[in-house]
């Protein structure tokens, strides 16, 4: 395939139309009336211009219109991005962010912004994976309100972008030539969160004009809006065992008759931590188990227990603002200039409150101090429930100020130059900053707790009980609580100071050319440069340490803040209320105004520096850059075979990509920025072909060879620990290899009429290779390092825990997707309508669970939902209309060994139901009245094991919450 597209691809050149959801359409350069232009009114009209251009098109591509995104009741892209067969989301706070398409997660698509691939990304809770550093494109900056069109192309030509595996998602804003004249519209509404129980504002704003008989256009979009989130959740951050993190234990004893009597659990003796939880001989070189840890002491020290069970409370306050602007001149019939900007900002300002027993995760101070008493233990090896004495109880607040900011400019020159050749220049530039500029936690400590209890017996529902302090107090007074620097009887206060920020910037010129040979072929041809900038930072509080300039991490509290807040615990502190449990949290307003902790200062009351070379914060601190340079050779072709219409395209596109990574490389004392530089080449053929052997039925064949680029983070050095005593390291992989696969899509479309669509889509992508973490011996040459910044004497070798290339494996699967309006119903039912599309995917991949493991795991491709549907059932009258849309996933695997001897991170399965009325009070007034979530439904983490010490559970509890129902209630009005 790839000699044959070389061959033909070499005959031909012409321009990519990148940003145009259909590429093989005509020329941009329309005439100088509006004659070819359609105004699509309505939903079903949105929904005929659909239809029509996925079957205009030569790629296999899916297809959303301005009247589409904004009559569903979406809060954003990625929930208007669900409705496309194939494509499910993942929300964070009850929103959509991120998608995954056919089975493939966010990193493995792209996503373009008026034709210049882009990326924005925004930060998010620790258990729906924090503050995004990948290529995954979080589509909650942006109100689907800016946008008239998104085009989901599930195969690839020549002429389109490498990068992606699963999709490429171009996103159009509108431009004052899509409408004749003067076109004003707007709505103001109002919303309200049935959790929150706040109502809002939501707004948006569109003005467009065209001026000089037509060949003049500005146009000038606005969205805004506010929305007040509050989540009550449970989470248990992972499960362990007694001996999962010392020799020791967490447990210094058990009883059997309810706490009367105590028996003791003796410590393990093998210098090593994980032979304390499996039998003699089932790991090599395993030591005898104590002689003591028999029986039910080993059965309890063996057992899963929540690492860190708590009550979780966010409230987060977001704020969302889209503005578009596009200037268009048509100088004379042939050129058309295109200038377009925009602008976005999304804050999510968030304070989290937790009560948590802090003690099931300690590693050292104190242990064994915990009593447990009351217990059970399922068949799976896991402490479900039980109550303990001797139990450190933290109260914890956490304030993350949070603000992504989205900038991009673009302009573009389409000329006609005589009656075959044209041209399409494309310049443009954007901008991410997602900025975290204040990450403050603050803890309370309760020791030594008497009566504190857990249940899981229902894992969504977990009790706690907190039993009461050493001073007789309850956890809603402040006797119950103190704020310590001292270790001696178990974890210190903390106050951790962490900003940080991820910026993403894209510079991209490409040149387009098309020749139209005669009836029957268009060659093609085109150049591309782009270079990708990614910058990512983290702060940290720090002590300096002797001999200076050694720099170590300092959370612990400190100085006269200490017997400050001792002194007055209930003035630092606010009562807060949690799933019916009362309990004192630090209160950050009051302790950042009194001690101003946020200073980058030492004052009288303790020492608040930050800086971002300490042990801690340095691995957050990387750089990269990568230059794509691009040329591809395509030819677009159309004839009959017999009595049968075809047409598609056949081409090539050869890719250079230049990396050049940086991180600091170094010790606890010390650490060199270490910057490293490689480049790779990809030839990437392509075939799309479609017949008609009927009038409207279309048959489809796609096949390419495509890749997915690696994380730029993944590729820094540096990240993580250095021990040049042990000679290991942690890092990141320089040297990765793209993710490449060879793709085959075939298709059965029928278009009985312009209203109805039935297709039948069938897929395979053949992965070469999958990214996994694992632990080889390379010399330190290989990792690009310089030995002696690292005190090393010669090339010597270490072990290395770094993501590597690992075997892939096929992914396949099928859409189904059916359109009809019931015209053929009677009466009103015949203004009734439908839309149902179901997805299959399969995808295993052998993974190892942990770096040093010998042997692989067989599971689902991280992401991957076997099964998902999306159904929409909608009215449309004269006046009234309104339409119910539900979408559906399976649960899925979302990350790989997150700790603690698991295997998998994953989520369960969702159901999300929405739904919109309208009436149309005129010609120029609409009422609305919509409704999100409105199952409430919840988001349900779970935690899955597979070990040799008997802890088989696939099913625990890892976070479980739930963020409200929005409504929404407004006007909305046109001219």
């Amino acid at each position: 395939m790839a000699a044959i597209a070389l061959a033909l691809g070499a005959f031909y050149s012409a321009p990519a139309v990148a940003q145009e959801t259909t590429p093989d359409a005509a020329p941009v350069a329309a005439p100088e009336d509006d004659s070819t232009l359609v105004i699509v009114t309505g939903f079903r009209g949105s929904l005929q211009t659909a239809i029509s251009e996925k079957k205009r098109s030569n790629d296999m591509v899916d297809v959303i219109k301005s009247e589409d995104i904004g009559q569903f009741p979406d809060l954003n892209l990625a929930e208007s991005l669900q409705r496309v067969p194939g494509v499910s989301i993942d929300r964070d706070g009850g929103e959509g962010k991120q998608i995954t398409v056919r089975g493939l997660n966010s990193e493995f698509s792209r996503t373009r912004l008026n034709g210049l691939e882009a990326l924005a990304t925004t930060g998010s809770k620790d258990s729906s994976g924090g503050t995004n550093r990948g290529r995954g494109f979080d589509f909650n900056v942006f109100a689907a309100d800016l946008f008239n069109s998104l085009t989901v192309r599930k195969s690839l030509s020549a002429e389109i972008e490498e990068g992606s595996l699963g999709a490429t998602v171009d996103l159009q804003t509108a431009r004052p030539f899509d409408y004749k004249g003067f076109t004003l519209a707007g709505s103001l509404q109002a919303g309200y969160n049935d959790a929150s129980e706040k109502a809002e504002p939501r707004g948006t704003f569109m003005v467009s004009n065209r001026w000089a008989d037509g060949r003049l256009g500005a146009l000038l979009s606005v969205a805004y809006g506010t929305r007040t989130v509050i989540e009550d959740s449970t989470n248990t951050t992972r499960w362990e065992n007694a001996y999962a993190a010392s020799n020791v234990g967490r447990f210094q004893s058990y009883s059997t008759n309810g706490g009367t009597t105590f028996i003791p659990i003796a410590p393990c003796t093998p210098a090593a931590a994980g032979v304390c939880n499996v039998d003699e001989g089932h790991v090599s070189g395993a030591e005898p188990l104590n002689p003591a840890l028999t029986g039910e002491a080993q059965k309890i020290s063996r057992a899963e227990h929540p690492r860190i069970p708590r009550y979780n409370h966010f409230e987060t306050e977001q704020k969302r603002l889209g503005v578009t602007a596009a200037f268009q001149m048509r100088p004379n019939p042939a050129t058309l200039f295109t200038l377009e900007g925009m602008y976005a900002t999304f804050g999510s300002n968030r304070d989290e409150w937790e009560i948590e027993a802090i003690s099931f995760s300690r590693s050292g101070q104190g242990l064994p101090k915990t009593d447990v008493y009351d217990y059970t233990i399922d068949d799976e090896g896991t402490l479900v429930k039980g109550s303990f004495n001797d139990v450190d109880i933290r109260s914890e607040h956490r304030y993350d100020e949070l603000k992504t900011t989205f900038q991009q400019l673009n302009l573009t020159w389409d000329q006609n130059w005589g009656d075959r050749l044209t041209s399409k220049l494309l310049l443009g530039a954007s901008n991410s900053l997602q900025d975290n500029p204040e990450q403050t936690t603050f803890t309370f400590e309760s020791y030594d707790v008497d009566g504190y209890s857990y249940d899981y017996t229902n894992m969504t529902s977990p009790t706690f009980t907190y039993g009461t302090s050493s001073t007789g107090c309850n956890p809603d007074q402040a006797c119950y609580w103190t704020y310590s620097s001292s270790t001696g009887k178990g974890d210190a206060s903390l106050i951790r100071l962490r900003p940080q920020s991820v910026e993403n910037g894209f510079a991209t010129a490409k040149l387009d050319l098309k020749y139209e040979l005669n009836d029957h072929f268009d060659l093609k041809g085109g150049v591309s440069s782009k270079k990708y900038e990614f910058t990512s930072t983290e702060f940290g509080r720090y002590t300096t340490l002797p001999p200076a300039p050694a720099l170590a991490r300092n959370e612990n509290a400190t100085g006269a803040i200490v017997a400050a807040i001792n002194g007055d615990i209930a003035g630092y502190s606010e009562t807060v209320t949690v799933n019916g449990n009362s309990y004192l949290i630090p209160n950050l307003d009051k302790i950042r105004g009194k001690f101003d902790y946020n200073c980058n200062c030492t004052n009288s009351y303790g020492t608040f520096t930050v800086n971002n070379t300490n042990s801690s914060s340095r691995t957050g601190n990387r750089n990269a850059q990568e230059i794509d340079t691009a040329y591809y050779l395509q030819a677009d072709f159309n004839g009959q075979l017999g009595s049968m219409p075809f047409r598609g395209n056949i081409g090539t596109r050869e890719v250079r990509t230049q990396v050049s990574v940086s991180g600091y490389v170094g010790t606890a004392s010390s650490s060199v920025l270490t910057t490293i530089e490689r480049n790779y080449k990809d030839s990437l053929p392509a075939f799309n072909v479609m017949i008609e052997p009927l009038e409207n039925l279309y048959l489809r064949f796609a096949a390419a060879k495509t890749m997915a680029r690696p994380t730029l983070l993944s590729m820094t050095p540096g990240g993580g620990s250095i021990s040049t005593t042990n000679k290991t390291i942690t890092t990141g992989n320089p040297y990765l290899e793209p993710t490449r696969a060879n793709t085959m899509d075939v298709s059965i479309e029928w278009y009985p009429d312009r209203d109805t669509l039935v297709t039948l889509g069938i897929f395979q992508k053949e992965l070469k290779s999958y990214i996994q973490s694992r632990v080889q011996s390379l010399k330190l040459s290989e990792l690009g390092y310089n030995y002696a910044d690292l005190g090393e004497t010669s090339d010597v070798a270490y072990l290395v825990t770094t993501p590597v290339n690992t075997p892939g494996g096929d992914l396949k699967g099928y859409e189904l997707n059916l359109q009809k309006p019931f015209t053929f119903l009677p009466g009103f039912l015949g203004r009734t309508g439908g839309i149902l599309n179901f997805t299959h995917v399969e995808s295993r991949i052998q993974y190892y669970t942990s770096p040093t493991a010998t042997t692989t795991t067989e599971a689902d491709l991280l992401g991957l939902s076997p099964n998902a549907w999306n159904a929409t059932l909608y009215y449309e009258g004269e006046a009234f209309s309104g339409r119910v849309a539900a979408s559906y996933r399976d649960g899925y695997l979302s990350l790989l060994a997150p700790g603690s001897s698991a295997d998998f991170w994953g989520k369960h399965e969702t159901l999300n139901i929405d739904a919109q009325l309208t009436w149309k009070i005129n010609s120029h007034l609409t009422a609305v009245l919509e409704g999100i979530n409105l199952t409430n439904e919840p988001d349900d983490r779970y935690i899955a094991y597979n070990t040799a010490q008997g802890n088989t559970a696939q099913n625990l509890l890892y976070d479980y919450g739930t963020s409200g129902r929005q409504y929404y209630f407004g006007l909305r009005y046109k001219y």
